[in-house]
């Protein structure tokens, strides 16, 4: 890809400042993709988290965690990726800002083994996506269309191991129990019904 497409002038102007510019059209030459490789897909449905970053239409960014069983995002092609969305805080804010503004920017991270890789992309959403049966407990499927796949050296990732997968995620044949802030008193009135 033409570096001049993967960095804008804000990128350069520090990259300029800082004579990293060669080092960054390299890196970018020979680690950056549109196509997940083999290795993208392995490490891809080995993990259990990813940070998904949004912005909303005037360019406001929001981060948020998301969690699953092992393989909860999987690829479906070879520049695309999808993930269920589950029921939440109700407050939608990466799925609102995907509704007004595709561009998304996902994070995966292997804390055992220092390893991450970043998607950058454009989601979109569908409530009938074929996919919604596969995904016990999934609101919506999220679809990401990957224009920039790229590792980040591993070199600050803390090493940590997982304690125990959160009882919370969904999976065929249990219903997860509710969390306990659903029973505070002060949301029990404005509590959206199960359907």
């Amino acid at each position: 890809m033409d570096p001049d497409l993967t960095y804008h002038a804000g990128m350069r102007e520090l990259q300029d400042r800082y004579d990293s510019r060669r080092l960054a059209d390299r890196l970018d030459e020979r680690l950056g993709r549109s196509a997940f490789s083999d290795e993208d897909r392995a490490f891809i449905a080995s993990r259990t988290m990813f940070f998904l970053a949004t912005a909303d239409a005037a360019g406001r960014p929001d981060c948020s965690y998301k969690g699953g069983a092992p393989g909860f995002v999987r690829i479906t092609a070879d520049d695309e990726l999808a993930f269920p969305s589950y029921d939440g805080n109700g407050m939608f804010r990466s799925l609102g800002n995907v509704l007004v503004n595709p561009s998304v920017a996902l994070l995966f991270i292997d804390f055992e083994r220092p390893n991450r890789l970043r998607v950058n992309g454009g989601a979109s959403m569908a409530a009938d996506d074929p996919l919604l049966a596969e995904f016990a407990g999934a609101q919506v499927v999220v679809r990401v269309r990957a224009r920039r796949i790229f590792p980040n050296c591993p070199r600050y990732i803390h090493r940590m191991g997982a304690a125990e997968p959160s009882k919370y995620v969904p999976r065929d044949g249990y219903e997860p129990p509710e969390p306990a802030w659903k029973r505070f008193d002060m949301f029990s009135d404005v509590l959206p019904g199960r359907r």
